[in-house]
């Protein structure tokens, strides 16, 4: 059985900083890309970052949605089964609750979420202005 479990949400000020963890089990989780997502009541889900598998040719790679360039990393520790989310600077904005998910490639990763079948249970991040 595939499990995702994320953890690291939390309260925090506008300003700071978080890590979120998805720490992920019964998969190999080296061929798979692990991709960030958030959602807030009443909104789509929003795609926030991609880190590239084994399976890529551009295995390691990342890539981020516009709102979180240069604020949001991204990294992997396949060792660990884990891959992570470093928010800083974070802003109300992106008070979300944010879900990892596996799935093979990056690519259109923002678009072709529904079609994922991997997701983990989601974590909460609050923002306080």
């Amino acid at each position: 059985e595939v499990r995702l479990v994320e953890s690291g949400g939390g309260l925090v000020q506008a300003g700071g900083s978080l890590r979120l963890s998805c720490a992920a089990s019964g998969l190999s989780f080296g061929d798979f890309s692990i991709g960030w997502f958030r959602q807030v009541p009443g909104k789509e889900r929003e795609g926030v970052s991609c880190i590239s598998g084994s399976e890529s040719s551009t295995e390691g790679s990342t890539d981020f949605a516009d709102s979180v360039k240069g604020r949001f990393t991204m990294t992997r520790d396949n060792a660990k089964n884990t891959a992570y989310l470093q928010m800083n600077a974070l802003k109300p904005e992106d008070t979300a609750v944010y879900y990892c998910a596996a799935f093979y490639y990056c690519s259109n990763y923002k678009k072709n979420f529904h079609e994922f079948e991997f997701w983990g249970q989601g974590t909460q991040v609050t923002v306080s202005s």
